[in-house]
């Protein structure tokens, strides 16, 4: 088995001091991006993923929760590095603001998405940005029922992984079993929690695949410890 190391991003901003919390600025942003292509590491998108049994040593998923409008700061230097990346949507709020924030934030419009680079692969993020854990079996059917929709609708081609908004889901039975149901029936490849630890590849359970939270206070030091480690007790 092969480490997977996953990333997880949120916003990004050319003003250096506002980057801190979930928020990068984009220098140091492509100070990760430009120490992946340096040394050598093969990113993948998570479609990709799904009918493999191997993968090099050097592998990588990158990940953006949201699609705020920031991202395509993001975008520019994902291809400057010739770097892939999955970006997760919240179907609810695209074309408006992150509500389940303070509104601060705008989230990318169907035609940004849909004329986003081949690099961008597009995944579920759920449909309003509410917790799994708190909602019914039945809900949680809907919310999936409504992500769909949305992007047959609006014709936007998005593989059918999706990323727990706040890394939440059921852990208890039988809500546990249950959700899992939900993500079978409605045929999800993948489920990213948070987890803060590095993956196993071929992953043991495709619902709660991990991921690394890359903090905008993050020193390029403290990124290479998390590649590696994944979240040390220090940090």
């Amino acid at each position: 088995m092969t480490r997977l190391p996953i990333l997880m991003y949120h916003n990004v901003t050319n003003d250096e001091k506002m980057g801190k919390g979930l928020t990068i600025a984009a220098q140091k942003l492509e100070s990760h991006f430009r120490y992946l292509s340096e040394n050598n590491y093969v990113s993948f998108h998570l479609s990709e993923l799904e009918n493999k049994t191997a993968i090099p040593e050097k592998s990588i998923v990158i990940t953006f929760d949201d699609v705020t409008e920031n991202q395509l700061l993001a975008v520019e230097l994902l291809q400057k590095y010739n770097l892939k990346a999955t970006f997760f949507i919240p179907f609810a709020y695209v074309g408006k603001t992150d509500e389940w924030n303070n509104g601060s934030e705008k989230i990318m419009t169907y035609d940004q998405l849909r004329n986003l680079p081949e690099n961008i692969e597009l995944g579920l993020h759920s449909y309003a940005h509410k917790k799994y854990a708190n909602l019914s079996e039945t809900e949680c059917y809907e919310d999936f029922g409504k992500c769909f929709r949305s992007s047959e609708e609006n014709n936007l081609k998005v593989y059918s992984a999706v990323a727990y908004p706040y890394g939440n889901y059921p852990k208890n039975e039988p809500k546990k079993s249950k959700f899992k149901s939900v993500l079978q029936q409605n045929n999800i490849k993948m489920g990213l929690r948070i987890g803060n630890k590095i993956n196993k590849f071929p992953f043991k359970n495709p619902y709660e695949i991990m991921r690394i939270d890359v903090k905008g206070d993050d020193s390029l030091l403290k990124f290479k410890l998390k590649l590696r480690f994944g979240k040390l007790k220090l940090f």
